[in-house]
């Protein structure tokens, strides 16, 4: 502390045994390294790591934590966990519109390829992506309570395998004669 002196009371400033006690304690005890750890590790979303993310992540809502319920249960480390927890407090502020689905998608989904969200009407919506998310990404899109999710819109996920459309690089064993088979090779869950 600065000027440890100011922090002792009138009464005790002249009992050389306090003095002395807070003296040492104020030597092995740096409030300033304790509060800036507690800043970084735990305050600061952007650095926060281990239980400062746990605690940010029952902050925002996450139901399950860290916890993903796949077969079997998947734990995120802090790398995966914080960009949920980034994504799942966008989404607590957000509209439901196209527009916030794809900007959360593009956010939790940064570098992986393409992923959209398209309103099909008759109050449907299908995600789709252009590369094929790990079983604990299909976890936290379809789990209530995690993602964006309109009430009473029923949700489908297209999953497509690249390249959808093409002649000389499909190779002669995938080609087809026109009206044979479709273009885009997909999966719906």
């Amino acid at each position: 502390m600065k000027n440890v002196e100011q922090t002792i009371l009138s009464q005790y400033g002249n009992s050389a045994t306090i003095t002395q006690l807070i003296h040492n304690m104020n030597a092995y005890i740096d409030p300033c390294a304790d509060i800036d750890n507690f800043y970084n590790v735990v305050w600061n979303v952007e650095t926060a790591e281990g239980f400062g993310l746990d605690i940010w992540g029952r902050i925002v809502g996450l139901p399950t934590g860290r916890y993903i319920y796949t077969s079997p249960v998947t734990v995120l480390t802090d790398a995966q966990f914080l960009p949920l927890i980034l994504v799942k407090a966008l989404s607590n502020i957000s509209i439901t519109s196209s527009a916030s689905f794809n900007q959360l998608l593009n956010n939790l989904f940064a570098g992986r390829g393409r992923s959209y969200v398209s309103d099909q009407g008759n109050m449907q919506m299908r995600y789709t992506f252009e590369f094929t998310p790990l079983p604990y990404e299909v976890q936290i899109m379809t789990q209530p309570g995690i993602f964006l999710r309109p009430a009473g819109v029923q949700v489908s996920i297209l999953l497509i395998s690249l390249p959808v459309f093409g002649f000389s690089e499909a190779g002669t064993i995938t080609s087809a004669p026109w009206g044979q088979a479709p273009f885009v090779q997909t999966e719906i869950i």
